[in-house]
This record gives structure tokens, C-alpha cells and sequence, in this order.
């Protein structure tokens, strides 16, 4: 085998457009795009704009089938298994309100959801008269065995859905959501996957996942443009989830092979190019021997975690493993008020990096990417040390 090619980070981070002015640690909110991908982004935008017209009549379907059929390749999955949204929470939204959920249905989850997929499923439940049960997972996570028998303890005859998130957004953990999948296979209940952090940031493989749904932001860690997600269904599935907008592709003057596609891919005019770009994002990875890229990013990151730690005393959330967290971790700060010390982190230290309160606690979570080194965990960590007062 010819010898794996060794990566220069210093020229690897100048692909990004980021200010450099900013030491910027939050790739996790909404990822950053390196210049390659954006050039392809740009060059569909131009190809729109050159002839609209011919555009959308003889180039998106095309286009939009080799943007499917690469994505499929990288999560290995049927590409007529997925349709590109927006955002995962526009993706779920068109999942949740096609369920046939009735009074007393249960709809089983955690108590580390996103917030704004925990909003939309407490919408519908009080539209529908269904329940949404947030079983807690206790801080430190570190038995998956132990969390999935606990979770799996809340399934009853009324469960009809299950609902979580294979990365967390707020505390950044991986929970066995394979494992959860098949136990919810065995129960008859079907699986909703907030994959949002997943994609390009660890290993996805649907296929063997076998989830029922499965959403993906490919602007988060895989680096695509702004406004570029997926929604996987499975075949069988796909004739009950009904379009969020109801245009051109339900009762199709020109059906294809897939009424799922008819129904979500074309929701009237707007500007698709950040879909097309997705293809350059998972060019991008491949080109650059990404996985290093996130060995080295996650080994920063176990540091940061350790250093952080050292200067507030509290303890890790879950251990070094990768199994447990990639690129991105949230650690507990000491009880200070979280929108002060973001605005300070940035004001007076140009670090970009969220801080939060969740169940009463302080957090700060931060992301390594590519563009990250040692430097910018030098200067988080200096910052820190002065806002607390400690000299660790």
C-alpha cells in the first residue's frame, strides 16, 4: 500500500475563509465552508442566474440526482432513500406532522434533545393529545450499556416512536443509536435519528444503522454551504410522510420512479445550490485524508477537555473515547452567568465559542476543525484562567 500522505495543517487551514482575526471554536453551531466547496456553491449560483430558465428545466433534475447518489455513497444508502432540506429541523417538521399519532401515543426520547425538534414534537403532541417522554441521561455518561438499558427500560405498549439524537447538540455525546435501532426493530416502534453533527464528523452507514429516519446537516462538519441537509426514509415508509409543501410534484404532470422524490424535492423556486455543492464538501474530506484530519482533532480536543478541567475543578461529562465524543465537547464551567462570559470571550479575546446553561449547569462547548490548533486552545485557555480568576 503506498504510504498515507502526510497533511499540511497550515495550508489546510488557509483553505477556509474564516476571519482570521477570530479564534473561532464553534464550528459545531454552523460549520464553515473551505474555498474549494464555496467556488462550487458560487458556480451553481452562476449557472442559475446565466439562463434561470434552462436552469430548472434541464439542469436541477440532473444535478439534483448526482448531489443524491454521491451523498448515498458517503452514508451508503439508496439515493432514492433521501431528499436534500434545508436545515434537519425543516426535515423532521415534515416527518413529525405526517405521523398518525392519537391521544395516549407515546413518543420516547431523552432530555438532551435539540431544543427546537423538542418544541416541534410538544406542538404536535398538543395538537394530537400524544406524549413526549424525555428519559433522562444522567451526567457522567459513561456506560452506552448502562444508558441504553435505562432507556430502553421506558419503552411501554404505548411507545409508538422513538426520538434521539446520535450526537447531541448541547452536551455532545454519541449515544448507541445502532443498538437502540435494532431493540426498536424487535418492538415494532419506529426510529427517528436527529443526526444533525454526524455527518462527515463520524462514520455513517445507514445501511447498517437500518434506521427508519435519519437526518443530516451536511453544513455542519461535512462543510457544505449554509442551507444543506438531507432526510433519509426508509422504502417502505415513504408513502406516509406527506409533503411539508405541497407543489408541482404531488400529482405530477411528469412522475418519476419515486413519488417520495416527486413529493419533496421540488417545493417551489429557490436557490438549490448549496445541494449541489455537497458533492465538492465530500471531495473536499477525501482529498484532504480526513480521517486523520479528526484523529488529530479529537487528540486536540481530549487536551482542551483536560485543561479546561484543571482550571475549574469540575468533572468530565464522559470519558476520552471517541465512541463517547468526536470533534466537538461541552465542559462544565463554574456557576457564572453564560451570555456574560461568551460576550466577554469575544469581545475582549476575539474567541468565538458557545457558553450555556443546561439543568442549572454552565457549559462551554468547543469545536476542533481542521482550521484549529494548538494556538487557539492556548488562547481559550488563557482567557478562561483570567475570567475565573484561577491561575491553573
Amino acid at each position: 500500500m503506498p504510504p498515507t500522505p502526510t497533511i499540511d495543517y497550515r495550508a489546510l487551514k488557509a483553505e477556509y475563509l474564516l476571519d482570521p482575526a477570530i479564534t473561532y471554536l464553534n464550528h459545531g453551531s454552523f460549520g464553515a465552508c473551505p474555498k474549494p466547496v464555496f467556488r462550487s456553491y458560487q458556480l451553481w449560483q452562476r449557472k442559475l442566474e446565466l439562463e434561470p430558465v434552462q436552469f430548472v428545466d434541464k439542469i436541477f433534475k440532473p444535478a439534483i440526482s448526482e448531489a443524491r447518489c454521491e451523498l448515498g455513497k458517503f452514508i451508503h444508502c439508496d439515493p432514492d432513500d433521501l431528499v436534500y432540506f434545508p436545515n434537519p429541523t425543516t426535515a423532521l417538521n415534515t416527518v413529525i406532522r405526517s405521523l398518525k399519532l392519537t391521544p395516549g401515543d407515546e413518543i420516547l426520547s431523552t432530555d438532551h434533545e435539540y431544543g427546537a425538534l423538542e418544541r416541534t414534537w410538544k406542538y404536535y403532541c398538543q395538537k394530537t393529545g400524544a406524549k413526549f417522554v424525555r428519559r433522562p441521561v444522567h451526567l457522567p455518561y459513561d456506560s452506552k450499556e448502562k444508558m441504553m438499558a435505562d432507556f430502553i427500560a421506558g419503552i411501554n405498549p404505548k411507545t409508538k416512536v422513538i426520538f434521539i439524537s446520535e450526537m447531541t447538540s448541547m452536551t455532545a455525546v454519541i449515544f448507541p443509536v445502532k443498538e437502540i435501532c435494532s431493540k426498536a426493530k424487535e418492538a415494532g416502534i419506529m426510529t427517528i435519528i436527529d443526526g444533525a453533527h454526524v455527518p462527515g464528523h463520524i462514520n455513517l452507514d445507514l445501511s447498517d444503522m437500518q434506521p427508519d429516519v435519519y437526518t443530516g446537516a451536511c453544513h455542519k462538519w461535512l462543510s457544505a454551504p449554509k442551507g444543506s441537509s438531507f432526510l433519509y426514509v426508509k422504502k417502505s415508509l415513504q408513502p406516509q410522510i406527506d409533503p411539508l409543501v405541497i407543489s408541482w410534484g404531488w400529482e405530477s404532470d411528469f412522475p418519476s420512479h419515486s413519488q417520495f422524490l416527486d413529493y419533496h424535492q421540488w417545493q417551489g423556486t429557490r436557490d438549490l445550490s448549496a445541494f449541489f455543492a455537497v458533492p465538492a464538501a465530500i471531495a473536499f474530506q477525501k482529498s484532504n485524508n480526513w480521517q486523520e484530519v479528526s484523529s488529530r482533532c479529537h487528540n486536540l480536543l481530549v487536551e482542551t477537555r483536560r485543561r479546561i478541567s484543571n482550571i475549574t475543578g469540575a468533572e468530565l461529562i464522559c470519558p476520552d473515547s471517541k465512541s463517547f465524543f468526536g470533534q466537538m465537547a461541552s465542559i462544565r464551567l463554574p456557576d457564572i452567568d453564560p451570555v456574560k462570559i461568551q460576550t466577554t470571550l469575544f469581545q475582549e479575546y476575539k474567541i468565538e465559542v458557545p457558553v450555556f446553561r443546561w439543568k442549572d449547569e454552565t457549559f462551554i462547548r468547543v469545536s476542533i476543525q481542521a482550521y484549529n490548533d494548538e494556538n487557539d486552545v492556548d488562547k481559550l485557555i488563557e482567557a478562561l484562567k483570567q475570567i475565573t480568576g484561577k491561575q491553573t
